[in-house]
């Protein structure tokens, strides 16, 4: 499986940016999207996932209600939708992809197998 994320850029506070994933090697059936993100000096942290056979979504409460995540089969990709962004917000996002094994692991980075290459957003006050 091999992620491609996309989407990222400057963006001023209270704005809004998505952010594509594309994969390829796989159909994402039985599999689990997630979406981490890291700022300088701190560890990665969840910030969303979808149940790619049901579309369920889970969040972290950072972001609840700003961030949405939805997906096209079709295409393959996972987006994440970020509405009235703060500059806490900046840090590069990774999208990751795993097969779904239920609902204790999702937000466990360290379960996810594949991940794709990052992409910066930066949120200006």
């Amino acid at each position: 499986v091999q992620l491609q994320a996309s989407g990222g850029g400057p963006v001023q506070a209270g704005g809004s940016v998505r952010l594509s994933c594309a994969a390829s090697g796989c159909t994402l059936s039985g599999y689990v999207m997630g979406w981490f993100r890291q700022a300088p000096g701190k560890e990665r942290e969840f910030v969303g996932v979808i149940r790619w056979n049901r579309a369920h979504t889970y969040y972290s409460d950072s972001v609840k209600g700003r961030f949405t995540i939805s997906k096209d089969s079709a295409k393959k990709t996972a987006y994440l939708k970020m509405n009235s962004l703060k500059p806490e917000d900046t840090a590069v996002y990774y999208c990751a992809a795993k097969p779904d094994r239920g609902l204790p692991t999702i937000r466990d980075r360290n379960r996810f197998l594949y991940w794709g290459q990052g992409t910066q957003v930066t949120v200006s006050s």
